[in-house]
């Protein structure tokens, strides 16, 4: 099949790292000319070397160099984009900007504005999919009557998890599992959904107990076309924070799995959704519940894409440029499996404090089924200026085994010297008789600490891998060989 023809010839990427790296390489694909925009701390970035056109923004912070708004429209209206990709994170879901993109003749790479505001509000959307008579968890919302929030909570009874209606991430969530501590919990929550998404309304659910975090891609045209490309397994996680992803999930039979991909895009066709969205649920004990709907491309889609075949960026710019669907539900198939995994700048055994340094040495593994979305370069600085994930290690095989078995070949292989990482931490998750057995839940790194921590001889040995390869390296080489100066005047003298 040929390229596309398209209304625009240009896409301003909103983003940075392995994500702009990533939509720029389909940019490419189509024929497409790439715009990247980037903070100072980011010009030695893969994504500002491979965009045809590289501009710089300011602020603040690096962070908010890249929330703001104006100053990024005001760059893509110059460098004459004709449509904007926001990526995941900082802009993506923020309904003011998307409106704002429109109104300036750029198109918005995403959903309409008025999915945003409806999905992205989880009290709009429980309450929308509630009435649509799709299930939601027992819950009680706040602004339905202030006065009688605390006592309408108790009487859902605990567990109960405290959230705030905006943003996500994990940000402001609380876990009450003793009802004296609620009211404690809904303040603490309050606050950090005021700080984060400054917007301190709150909702209460029931907390299912050691549940599976399930989440659907869907994909949704301007012709009401929707299909789902099946499901991703999220429930590695830490603090509410996804680490390891996987499709198919294993804790799913066929006919729960069509149940809860077939609710899912009956969910996006409700809401009139267009472009790529997931639809999250919460799944325990037979019965899942619909937790909330990312209106964006999702961190972990890699492994969508390598069971389907299918590029879900070229799918949503070609649906964002008004092309219906080239499939329907029934032409969707996925084969195989796929695992994901995030290389993180962070120490696990100190609690998984974030790590800095440069990057002294870089090398990805390869082979069939083998695939890499990194945003960082030999020479990069790694800083606590943004989220301390370094790169996705993402494989695909005929089967889960086979899968758990290249995601640690790939991460042994995976060349990457200047601060720490997770990569054994990753490596010990996928070698963990639990996982391995697809026994896992939310608070499956909760009940297992161990393995964060990892043994005394994988530190040991660890250490003398990490001294080895660092020897191995030009500048740590050139310097263990470097004569002093005052050695060096001396010249030929011996004693």
């Amino acid at each position: 099949m040929g390229r596309p023809s398209l209304p625009f010839d240009s896409v301003l990427i909103a983003n940075r790292g392995e994500i702009a790296v990533r939509i720029i390489r389909t940019l490419r694909e189509l024929g497409l000319r790439s715009i990247v925009v980037y903070h100072e701390v980011d010009a030695l970035a893969p994504a500002v070397a491979l965009a045809d056109e590289a501009i710089r923004i300011t602020g603040r912070t690096p962070v908010a160099a890249y929330l703001d708004g104006d100053q990024i429209l005001t760059v893509a209206k110059e460098a004459k984009a004709g449509a904007l990709h926001p990526g995941y994170g900082f802009l993506s879901e923020n309904a003011s900007f998307a409106r704002a993109v429109e109104a300036a003749g750029i198109v918005f790479v995403g959903p309409g504005v008025d999915a945003i505001e409806l999905m992205g509000d989880k009290i709009r959307a429980r309450a929308f999919v509630a009435k649509n008579g799709f299930p939601v968890a027992p819950s009680a919302i706040e602004e339905d009557a202030p006065s009688t929030f605390l006592q309408r909570a108790r009487a859902i009874g605990a567990p109960l998890l405290v959230k705030p209606s905006a943003g996500g991430g994990g940000k402001g969530m609380r876990i009450v599992r003793d009802l004296d501590l609620l009211e404690d919990a809904v303040t603490e929550a309050r606050s950090e959904g005021e700080r984060y998404f400054g917007d301190g309304r709150l909702y209460i659910e029931r907390f299912v107990e050691r549940p599976r975090h399930i989440e659907v891609q869907v994909l949704g045209d301007a012709m009401g076309n929707v299909v789902h490309l099946y499901e991703r397994e999220c429930s590695v996680q830490r603090r509410f924070q996804k680490i390891i992803e996987e499709t198919p999930s294993p804790g799913l039979t066929a006919e729960e799995r069509e149940r809860i991909c077939a609710t899912a895009a009956g969910i996006a066709r409700a809401a009139g959704y267009r472009n790529a969205g997931t639809v999250e649920f919460i799944y325990g004990g037979g019965a899942f519940y619909f937790l909330e709907m990312n209106t964006r491309l999702q961190v972990e889609h890699p492994v969508t894409e390598m069971t389907t075949g299918l590029d879900l960026v070229a799918e949503q710019i070609k649906i964002a440029a008004g092309l219906p669907l080239e499939f329907n539900q029934a032409q969707v198939t996925s084969s195989g499996h796929s695992i994901e995994a995030r290389l993180y700048a962070e120490a696990p055994d100190r609690d998984f404090a974030p790590t800095t340094g440069k990057v002294l040495a870089l090398r990805y593994p390869e082979g069939d089924g083998v695939r890499i979305d990194s945003g960082i370069a030999q020479g990069q600085s790694i800083t606590t200026a943004f989220d301390p994930m370094l790169a996705k290690i993402i494989v695909h095989a005929p089967s889960r085994d086979e899968a758990i078995v290249k995601a640690r070949e790939a991460i042994a292989n995976f060349v990457f010297l200047g601060c720490e990482s997770n990569a054994a931490f990753l490596s010990r998750i996928l070698g963990d008789d639990l996982f391995k057995a697809g026994a896992v839940h939310t608070g499956y790194l909760d009940e297992n600490p161990a393995i964060a921590t990892g043994g005394a001889d994988d530190d040991a040995i660890m250490r003398q891998l990490l001294a080895v390869a660092a020897l191995l390296t030009r500048p740590v080489r050139d310097a263990a060989d470097a004569v002093p100066p005052l050695h060096a005047r001396l010249q030929g003298w011996r004693n």
